[in-house]
């Protein structure tokens, strides 16, 4: 995969989410909520700074776990895999 995301943007492959409920029925594919974590593969240079122009570097790196709001970013697919890219600002919070 060739794909590098510009300035503050961040490029998230979601993580899969269970197919079963606590009880053991079986979810299928179109009933199924899309899941809002995702790991991180690739990021942008960093947005610029208004008052000096200079860049600064996101907090996010690859291989971080996020939390993303359910509707944020855009979906894409690269190499028959769905990924979403989205602004850095749409993320909520790395996992630790």
């Amino acid at each position: 995969m060739n794909f590098k995301p510009l300035y503050d943007k961040v490029l998230i492959e979601r993580l899969e989410s269970e197919g079963k409920t606590a009880g053991g029925i079986i979810i299928p594919d179109t009933a199924k909520e899309k899941p809002i974590e995702g790991t991180v593969v690739s990021i942008g240079t960093g947005s610029r700074c208004e008052k000096t122009g200079e860049i600064v570097p996101l907090a996010v790196k690859p291989g971080d776990r996020v939390l993303f709001g359910k509707w944020s970013g855009t979906e894409i697919k690269i190499d028959d895999k769905d990924y979403l890219v989205m602004k850095e600002s749409d993320i909520m919070g790395i996992f630790e």
